[in-house]
């Protein structure tokens, strides 16, 4: 069993509309969308949800108002502001100087660093395990999909990618299928390095773009800490000529195997519009390229990691 991450150091290169395309080509595999806070891997990939999990990402304090002793020593110590106090509720016949104050945690200023758990004296302040979002098991046509929806303003996607990598080797291992394509995060962050730590290989999509250029360099640095074999290729590549060849010229002296050029081609966004991979709705410039990338990317595999994928 191979891993294969596609990543790109930027968002809006076209690296989950190359991902949806080699999942469709790879014969036998299991495909993970690990761009959890902006999963759209789905939309490409026709699918069917088998399972979905809750996914438990973090913890949350909340003040329990039948211990509370009022004392003020959370908002003291609480260093996000996430402490605050506020009158309680009146019951019936009590006049408003009878008013009890009331401490409030805000979940989302709460950064679970529990130091008002640690601090209080009256024990009165629970830290609570979060539902973060939902994790996906799916079917496609050639393989299993593992992907998932982190919740809004949530944290941990590092944990969350992780979790899916794990979810994919084990269904891998049991179906006996050679190969896991992962769909990286954009950038070069905690999710990244969680999508990259220990694959096989990764796959650089980048476009002929100065920024695209920068980010490309970042993400290569990142893959050589991981000892991942590098690939690229880059995505509307006739669209800077000049730029595409000094990408190419980059590759040459980096030591990265080059995989291939994809045109610009309308195609792309008419075979989102219908939910499709590009290599199932067109036979264009731009599948008949990627499909080039798929064969170079195997073959680059087979090479170094002496295995028939």
């Amino acid at each position: 069993m191979k891993e294969l991450t596609i990543i790109s150091g930027k968002g809006g290169t076209g690296k989950t509309s190359v991902t949806a395309s080699l999942a469709t080509l790879a014969p036998s595999r299991v495909v993970i969308d690990a761009d959890v806070d902006a999963a759209n891997l789905f939309l490409t990939l026709p699918h069917e949800v088998l399972e979905t999990i809750p996914f438990e990402g973090g913890h949350k304090a909340r003040i329990d108002q039948s211990l509370c002793i009022q004392c003020g020593e959370c908002v003291d110590r609480c260093c996000f502001d996430a402490v605050t106090k506020s009158p309680g509720q009146k019951s019936p016949g009590q006049d408003a100087q009878d008013f009890v104050e009331e401490y409030l945690i805000d979940p989302v200023s709460c950064e679970g660093c529990k130091v008002c758990v640690h601090f209080c004296p009256a024990d009165a302040i629970t830290f609570e395990r979060q539902i973060c979002g939902e994790k996906y098991i799916s079917k496609t046509d050639n393989g299993p999909m593992i992907h998932a929806r982190l919740g809004i303003a949530e944290e941990n996607s590092g944990l969350l990618v992780s979790q899916l990598r794990e979810q994919a080797r084990k269904m891998a291992k049991d179906h006996d299928i050679p190969l896991i394509i992962t769909d990286g995060p954009p950038g070069i962050g905690c999710p990244v390095i969680a999508s990259v730590s220990n694959a096989d290989a990764v796959l650089i999509v980048t476009e002929p773009t100065h920024s695209g250029i920068h980010d490309m360099v970042r993400v290569k640095k990142l893959a050589d800490q991981m000892n991942a074999a590098v690939y690229l290729c880059v995505n509307k590549a006739d669209l800077n000529p000049d730029m595409t060849l000094n990408i190419k010229k980059f590759c040459s002296e980096n030591a990265i195997q080059f995989a291939g050029e994809i045109p610009f081609d309308r195609d792309v966004i008419e075979s989102m519009k219908m939910g499709q991979s590009l290599v199932q709705f067109s036979r264009g410039p731009a599948a008949l390229a990627v499909e080039k990338v798929w064969q170079n990317v195997s073959e680059y595999m087979k090479k170094t990691m002496n295995r028939l994928l």
